[in-house]
């Protein structure tokens, strides 16, 4: 959970969101504007702190990680690629200097052992052969993939990018994707993708939709041979299932069927049968007793109030609602006083 607090006033930009992402997994975070993504990021980076809850990333406890532990985790444990590209690289200097500058702060490797890191990163990236060039002298996209290779230069287990596609067009887009998936097949790293361009889930297996500071839904992609022995690809879409049992269904789904406030629910041998519950609601009030019904006038003359009344029949239907419970004192005080008539009038032997 992640809650702002500004002036007396909470923002709840994370409310118990769920992910768990295994070594090695290429993910993808999608969501609106606001959804909580980019909080999510900043968190798993180590520059932010979560309010409640628990966060781990590679045996990183992130709640309770002191100062100079953060220092390290940023340094060794995760790299980071912003969304402007002016934040990833000095300006000043090449796109070799800047990985090499990564590797110098954190002092790791040295000499020929980091030029040849540079180079291996570099031509990871198809970018080897501007080495020698400053980001001013680069494309956007090539800019991002200078930023990538700058994020891996002290081999983190971890790559975190926030918007990284944001101000690329969308053939750039989806070549600064394919070379993160590269990287994360051929040197094993657990990549995150936070960002609002749905091209994303075209380049990674899983796919996580953030609605409201939570985890809504998932879209697993796989490939299997169809009967012609050709290969055809397969997506499914999960609902996430919280601890306590909570879940968001898809907006669409919940438009298609206009399901609002209240959904009626039936458990079957194999799976949760769900229905738009406002029927359930209009026939639960079709059995409230009226005023007039349930009148003293009505209790006085011995009847009980129309509807007060259940047979074994409609107990058991599962069409036909039990009566609604009376919902004020005076509709209460008339069904009590309309029992009490009815002892009163019976037989004294079935008394």
């Amino acid at each position: 959970m992640r809650i702002f607090s500004a002036d007396g006033v909470e923002v709840q930009a994370l409310q118990g969101l769920n992910l768990r992402v295994d070594p090695g997994e290429m993910v993808a975070v999608v969501g609106a504007s606001g959804s909580g993504k980019s909080t999510l990021l900043t968190i798993l980076s180590g520059l932010d702190t979560a309010t409640a809850g628990v966060a781990r990333v590679a045996g990183h406890d992130l709640l309770t990680m002191g100062a100079r532990e953060r220092v390290a985790y940023q340094r060794h444990t995760v790299g980071f690629v912003w969304q402007q590209t002016s934040r990833n690289l000095l300006p000043y200097l090449t796109a070799a200097e800047n990985v090499a500058l990564a590797m110098n702060v954190a002092g790791t490797l040295r000499g020929a052992a980091r030029a040849s890191r540079v180079a291996e990163l570099l031509e990871l990236l198809d970018v080897g052969e501007l080495h020698d060039r400053r980001p001013g002298e680069l494309s956007g996209g090539q800019q991002q993939r200078v930023a990538i290779a700058v994020a891996l230069a002290n081999a983190p287990q971890v790559l975190l990018a926030d918007e990284p596609t944001g101000e690329l067009d969308e053939a750039t887009s989806a070549a600064v994707l394919e070379a993160m998936r590269g990287v994360n097949e051929e040197l094993g790293v657990t990549t995150l993708i936070v960002t609002h361009d749905p091209t994303v889930s075209d380049h990674v297996r899983r796919t996580v939709q953030i609605r409201d500071g939570r985890t809504s839904t998932e879209v697993l992609r796989s490939t299997r041979l169809d009967e012609h022995g050709e290969e055809e690809h397969i997506a499914e879409e999960f609902a996430v299932l919280d601890r306590v049992g909570r879940l968001q269904l898809p907006h669409d789904f919940m438009q298609s069927l206009e399901l609002r406030d209240r959904v009626r629910l039936a458990l079957e041998a194999d799976h949760v049968g769900v229905w738009p519950g406002d029927e359930g609601r209009a026939d639960a009030a079709a059995w409230r007793p009226t005023d007039q019904q349930a009148s003293p006038d009505a209790a006085d003359s011995g009847r009980a109030p129309s509807g007060a009344h259940t047979d074994a029949s409609t107990a058991s239907s599962p069409t036909s609602p039990p009566p609604a419970a009376p919902t004020t004192r005076r509709a209460r005080r008339a069904e009590e006083r309309a029992a009490e008539a009815s002892v009163t009038d019976a037989p004294e032997e079935e008394r």
